[in-house]
């Protein structure tokens, strides 16, 4: 049995309806994963499953969340070792001791290049950051604006499949894969 991670975009089912986090635990309990939990509401999934590709898994939970829930979600998964590989190099070690919440990865289905990111970094404020690492984002929001033109940007046109968390989130799934 091998542990991962699985991120779902985006969990709002509609006006006022959120995904249930039990609900969501039991429909990956439904398609044979074991030793399932959840991190926070915001649509965080640690399971063990047979070794089995990424891609198949990312397969497999998105139809059954659709056929769950009724609607379509993006879901990336990470092995446990990968999700650890990105929680260490994390590139902005200080920043996120002071603010956690204002530090953020962009977790990639597929890895971004070297050409998107620079245009992407066009759109950040004097006052935040952007690199690049091993194909995701990281990202230091500024504390002095509440709204970030980096927000609308890096979206699934531009960038491709994948779904945020800031640090505190990062941080408490690589411990949990970690146990």
């Amino acid at each position: 049995m091998r542990t991962y991670v699985a991120l779902l975009y985006s969990i709002t089912l509609g006006e006022g309806r959120r995904v249930v986090m039990s609900d969501l635990k039991a429909m990956a309990e439904g398609l044979g994963l074991k030793n399932v939990r959840t991190l926070l509401a915001t649509g965080n999934l640690v399971f063990e499953s047979e070794k089995i590709s990424v891609a198949g898994l990312e397969e497999r939970l998105e139809s059954a969340f659709e056929q769950t829930f009724g609607r379509h979600v993006d879901i990336i998964v990470r092995a446990a070792g990968d999700w650890r590989k990105l929680a260490s190099g994390n590139p902005f070690p200080s920043e996120s001791v002071e603010a956690g919440d204002q530090v953020v990865v962009r977790v990639m289905r597929k890895p971004v290049t070297e050409d998107a990111i620079s245009g992407f970094q066009a759109y950040a404020a004097a006052d935040e950051k952007v690199l690049l690492v091993s194909g995701d984002i990281w990202i230091v929001f500024s504390r002095e604006r509440p709204s970030s033109r980096l927000l609308a940007a890096a979206n699934h046109k531009r960038m491709g499949i994948g779904t945020s968390r800031n640090w505190n989130t990062v941080r408490k799934l690589a411990e949990m894969v970690a146990q």
